[in-house]
């Protein structure tokens, strides 16, 4: 669904990737890991069009994306929750929503909200509510339901466990997890939290100063001893042992 051939792309004189290449499958969920300033974030970005790649192609559904506008980008049926949330904490959850279903112009308006209520009941509840007085685990249900109003076949998770309580990481991750068992959507998913992404995804890239430095599926680089005791064992990505992992499937790309 989505293939990233030698991609680079940066900020001014800074180039922050360095001719990343990978793939995401339809029907799957594929993270990426890596430590703070690796260039996951500006992977996502992008991909949707800001900032600009310099070099390489980004072909979704085997269309070249790499020079269209961001809006185009969205209206083919890319979805990205930002880092850091970013709502617009002076509109109420329903305009937040309503907002994420302007990219085809809105149809089905109530059928769209059903269902991220479905999803999250929470946001039912504060319907009335501005944006900017949710916890960060409402509002990040809040940046999740208002991508999936735009019903994208991708949807682009950039760090959504950061700074939640780990019960809401849970539920989020349980939810990212149903979104792609239940509904089939295609998932590329950004995030520090190692131990939970490489646990939820069929297949991961370890990203390290804007390159893809390996590849292989969650359960192996979960099991890897490089990844585990660089980003599980005391790294930024801590979190307990998995039980029964001992294949490392991992692949240098």
């Amino acid at each position: 669904m989505l293939t990233v051939e030698g991609l680079r792309s940066g900020y001014g004189h800074i180039e922050a990737l360095r001719g990343v290449s990978l793939e995401v499958r339809a029907g799957e969920i594929v993270t990426l890991i890596g430590a703070n300033g690796a260039g996951k974030s500006t992977l996502l970005m992008t991909v949707c069009g800001n900032p600009r790649a310099t070099a390489g192609r980004i072909l979704f559904d085997g269309r070249d994306i790499t020079r269209l506008p961001t809006h185009a980008i969205v209206r083919g049926g890319i979805a990205q929750v930002p880092e850091g949330r970013r709502i617009f904490p002076r509109l109420t959850v329903r305009e937040n929503l309503l907002l994420g279903a302007t990219p085809d112009g809105g149809r089905g308006m109530d059928a769209r909200l059903a269902r991220v209520f479905a999803i999250f009941p929470r946001l039912e509840e504060r319907l009335s509510q501005r944006g900017g007085t949710l916890s960060g685990g409402e509002q990040q249900m809040l940046a999740i339901g208002r991508a999936l109003m735009g019903r994208p076949r991708l949807l682009l998770l950039d760090e959504p466990s950061l700074g939640l309580a780990p019960l809401v990481v849970r539920q989020i991750f349980r939810v990212i997890r149903e979104l792609n068992e239940r509904d089939g959507m295609t998932v590329f998913l950004v995030e520090q939290n190692a131990y939970h992404a490489l646990r939820l995804a069929h297949r991961g890239y370890v990203m390290v100063n804007g390159a893809i430095a390996m590849t292989g599926s969650g359960a192996g680089l979960l099991a890897d001893p490089e990844i585990r005791a660089a980003y599980l064992d005391g790294g930024p990505g801590a979190g307990p042992a998995q039980p029964g992992a001992t294949q490392p499937g991992a692949t240098q790309p």
